[in-house]
């Protein structure tokens, strides 16, 4: 079984907008790719999403891009 989301872990990334390696929460998401109604349960992806905790910058990385 698979879950839209699992739980939120806490690690050190670099930021950007920080300009620094600063704790990030990161986490697993299915996120649909297809605007089209049909069969769009086929086109989900998954992807690494990265949130600051200092300054609140959030990233989307595409799990099969990585």
């Amino acid at each position: 079984m698979s879950k839209s989301k699992s739980g939120l872990t806490e690690l050190t990334e670099y930021c950007d907008r920080c300009d620094a390696h600063t704790p990030h929460e990161v986490s697993i998401t299915l996120k649909t790719e297809s605007s089209k109604q049909v069969n769009q349960e086929f086109s989900r992806e998954p992807y690494r999403a990265t949130k600051c905790v200092h300054c609140g910058e959030e990233t989307l990385q595409r799990m099969n891009d990585a």
